[in-house]
């Protein structure tokens, strides 16, 4: 047998050094289920003493996530006060405190501690909030992405009395230090609209004063100059950039004597309730339907009626939602009201143009940084779609070279475009034809825009089905599909003016609805696929 090498430590084997963990864990698991259910049976009990402060302690110095003992904690919490004085009552929630700081160490992102805090403090007859907004600032130094500190400061700072000028010099402290803080970027956008709003009345929520705009592109240029490929700026940048939602408002109507139904398309998803149809200045007892069964909120409404109108009036409640349409003699009518995008003022284009500059600039020295490339595509969009839609395509080719993980993002958002652009173009020439074909089109969308259409071709696209949407197109006749990936057609399945549909090439899956709607000659429709 071989001799014992003396002076030499004796090298447990892996087998043994796992086994040995491992009856650790289970003799700590057993403590720990055994402490824990103790602590369950005396609040079952009803038992609110120091003991449970203890013994609830003892669990969540180790395990801060157990939000039932928090829980209890409160509960023991609130009968003590009952049985102590008030600078007692101090002390045991000063107490807590300490406590709660040495929890955050074992887990700073703990919800529970993050709200026990906040509850503690509310009791406290006399809270130090200085000292609740120091600790945020060391919490946040170690960690600038801790959201739950960021939403306690926030209520520290309410209770506070910190004012809003002296939050944006801490959010300018800490994006001096580091450009890449995405929560003090985000921090501040909230910030700027309280302390410098836009003073025109009629301005868009959370817009900001012209001359603080400017020295907010300036700080988000030295961000994005210093490095290119850091996002939280260039989020942060297109925030500043951003436009206003569209009011709700009708943006369409479209009246079938024939088929004695009034389809209205609003400029947002709205719920019927509220909805109401007037005619010859009486109000009428009608039931609204949306476009499709699935939405309860969508921006096209259907309602039917056998009156014969001499004028409509559709409106939701608010007087802004109100159009109203002479018939005449027509069998149908359609109205359309701000369809079109909204102009830019001379101010704001020129700002604008000078940030498209800018930009264009960063390119030339970054040639393929993919934010500078899509906030460029972004700016052309502002100021004029169709005169860069040839650049914006362009750029979107770049876009999918570089950065080939989000290719199918890129086409998406490309698509959209391309639609928006179409429908400019067809309003201007106030046609009903709507055609995008071989336009590598992989979504359809602003289909809410379309209600009056009546003929539309999408043929030699990527589109893999048409979805419920779809039955927005109140007035189509005529569908050119071919040569794509389809395989839904769940958006027909509503369109009651479909005469010709065309699907030729695609990969349909044929259930038994698709069947009967392609193959029905009862249908009304003439189908090929």
């Amino acid at each position: 047998m071989p001799f014992p090498l003396h002076g030499r430590v004796k090298i447990k084997s892996t087998a043994q050094q796992e086994e040995e963990k491992r009856k650790e864990r289970e003799k700590k698991l057993k403590a720990y289920v055994s402490a824990r259910d103790g602590i369950l049976k005396k609040r079952s009990a009803g038992e609110h003493d120091e003991e449970a402060l203890q013994l609830t302690q003892q669990l969540l110095s180790s395990n801060p996530d157990f939000a039932t003992l928090w829980n209890y904690r409160r509960e023991v919490l609130l009968h003590l006060e009952t049985l102590r004085e008030k600078d007692e009552v101090q002390k045991l929630y000063e107490s807590e405190l300490h406590f709660i700081e040495a929890c955050l160490k074992v887990n700073p992102k703990s919800y529970g501690c993050w709200h026990h805090r906040s509850w503690v403090n509310t009791r406290l007859p006399q809270p130090d909030w200085t000292r609740e907004l120091g600790l945020c600032d060391r919490c946040l130094s170690l960690d600038e992405r801790n959201f739950h500190c960021w939403d306690y400061r926030r209520v520290v700072v309410k209770e506070s009395g910190v004012s809003v000028e002296q939050e944006l010099q801490f959010t300018d402290h800490l994006i001096g230090s580091n450009f890449s803080n995405y929560s003090s970027w985000h921090y501040r956008s909230t910030l700027l609209p309280q302390l410098h709003p836009q003073p025109v009345p009629d301005s868009a929520p959370n817009a900001i004063c012209e001359e603080q705009l400017l020295k907010e592109y300036e700080l988000a240029h030295n961000a994005f100059f210093t490095d290119p490929n850091d996002q939280s700026a260039w989020f942060y940048y297109r925030w500043l950039l951003g436009r206003a939602e569209r009011e709700e408002m009708i943006s369409c109507v479209y009246v079938s004597r024939e088929g004695e139904r009034v389809s209205v398309a609003f400029s947002k998803p709205v719920h019927s309730e509220g909805l109401m149809l007037v005619l010859d200045g009486q109000p009428q007892q009608v039931q609204w339907r949306s476009a499709h069964p699935r939405f309860r909120h969508s921006p096209v409404w259907v309602s039917f009626t056998s009156a014969s109108p001499s004028s409509f009036t559709s409106s939701q409640v608010s007087p802004e939602c109100v159009c109203e349409v002479s018939a005449q003699n027509t069998p149908q009518i359609i109205y359309y009201i701000n369809l079109k995008m909204s102009e830019l003022s001379v101010e704001k284009s020129s700002v604008l143009q000078a940030e498209l500059q800018s930009c264009n600039q960063l390119l030339e020295l970054e040639p393929q940084n993919k934010w500078c490339l899509l906030t460029i595509i972004l700016l052309m969009r502002a100021l004029d779609p169709l005169g860069h839609e040839k650049e914006t395509l362009a750029h979107f080719q770049t876009l999918k070279e570089v950065d080939p993980m989000r290719s199918s993002y890129y086409s998406d958002l490309c698509s959209k475009f391309l639609i928006e652009n179409t429908i400019l173009k067809m309003e201007y020439a106030e046609v009903r034809v709507f055609s995008l074909s071989d336009k590598n089109l992989t979504i359809l969308c602003h289909l809410d825009q379309l209600l009056f259409v009546t003929h539309i071709n999408l043929s030699s696209n990527q589109l893999l089905r048409l979805p419920p949407q779809f039955a927005m197109l109140q007035c189509l006749e005529v569908l050119e599909a071919d040569d794509n990936a389809i395989e839904s057609l769940e958006g027909l399945y509503h369109l009651p003016k479909l005469e010709e549909v065309s699907l030729r090439n695609n990969r349909i899956l044929f259930s038994k609805k698709s069947k009967c709607f392609i193959r029905n000659p009862f249908s009304g429709v003439r189908a090929s696929a």
